[in-house]
């Protein structure tokens, strides 16, 4: 709920010092809440689509430089095929995956 308002305050913020139209801040506000939903409604984090930001919020043991390898290694290889194939990223061990693998989803 907090980043769909800071993500509104944010294309506000824009809209004065930029110029965004008015519909199109509407339309980025509307994309931020349906992504912010969806992710709210499964309860999980979908791997094939979270951003390094929620990887690093939303996993334990999960910080800065693992999750940009997270997602390096899914822009250089593919959706994973399933939670188990984080284990091929370099960092990633089975602990840390045991720790998570509730939270994760692959959709």
């Amino acid at each position: 709920m907090f980043r769909v308002r800071f993500a509104s305050l944010f294309f506000v913020i824009c809209s004065l010092f930029f110029g965004y139209t008015q519909s199109a801040i509407a339309a980025k506000v509307e994309a931020t809440a349906a992504v912010a939903g969806a992710a709210q409604q499964s309860g999980k984090l979908n791997i094939n689509s979270a951003d390094a930001a929620a990887f690093q919020d939303q996993m334990i043991g999960i910080g800065e430089a693992k999750a940009n390898a997270i997602v390096q290694y899914r822009e250089e290889n593919g959706p994973f095929s399933s939670i188990d194939d984080l284990l091929e990223v370099k960092g990633i061990g089975v602990k840390t995956l045991d720790r998570n693998r509730d939270k994760l989803s692959v959709e």
